[in-house]
This record gives structure tokens, sequence and C-alpha cells, in this order.
């Protein structure tokens, strides 16, 4: 192989080997935000939810007895309530259910709104 092809070669292998690491980089750096995400996001839940809805989402607590409140595990209602009409009710509550527009970020609802569909069972 003369020099020049040998040249080449090397650059292309090095920059696919460069593309390889970037993406898997990139890859890890996305995923360990989508932990900090959910674990923020259950943070919120249990400091802001569970009282009521109770920490695993069935609603079993004394206040949640009381106050009626939803089980957010229920398949049928998971496929019946979209994303939307669950963000908007954790903004401006519903029912007894109060609003928390002012205390929660919108990126904060949307991690909890996210967190709600991962209890289905």
């Amino acid at each position: 192989m003369k020099k020049p092809a040998k040249v080449l070669l090397t650059l292309v292998v090095s920059g696919v080997c460069l593309a390889l690491i970037v993406t898997v980089a990139t890859r890890l750096t996305l995923g360990a935000a989508s932990v900090s995400a959910g674990a923020d996001a259950q943070s919120t839940f249990n400091s802001k939810c569970a009282k009521c809805h109770g920490k695993d989402g069935r609603s079993k607590t004394f206040r949640g007895k009381r106050a009626h409140a939803r089980d957010l595990t229920d398949g049928s209602w998971q496929n019946d309530v979209t994303d939307e009409r669950l963000f908007n009710s954790i903004s401006n509550g519903r029912g007894k259910m109060p609003s928390f527009k002012k205390s929660l970020s919108e990126s904060q609802i949307d991690e909890l709104v996210g967190y709600v569909r991962r209890l289905r069972r």
C-alpha cells in the first residue's frame, strides 16, 4: 500500500472510531439525564402527591380514602386519560386535588405525568 493510501485509511478509521465514541458518550449522558429526571419526578411525587395517592399510587392512604383520590395504577383509567388532561389536573387541580402550578414548574409537571404513567399496573 502506498503511503498516501495508508494515511487516508488511518484518517477514515480514526474518524469512525471518534464518531462511535461520541455516539456512546451521548447515549450515556442522555440515559443519566433520564434516570435523574425519573428520580426527581419520584421525589416530587413523594413530597406533593403521596399524601393522598400513596407512594405506590393506589390511593390507600387515610387522606386518599377521605378525599376519594384517584387510583393512579388503574389500567382502564390510564387508557382513558390523556397526558394533556393529567398535566392540566396537576397544574390547575381537580375536585379536592389542589393546584400545583404555583409550586411546580411546567417541566416538573411534565415529569410527573411521565411518572404517573409508569405507575400503571
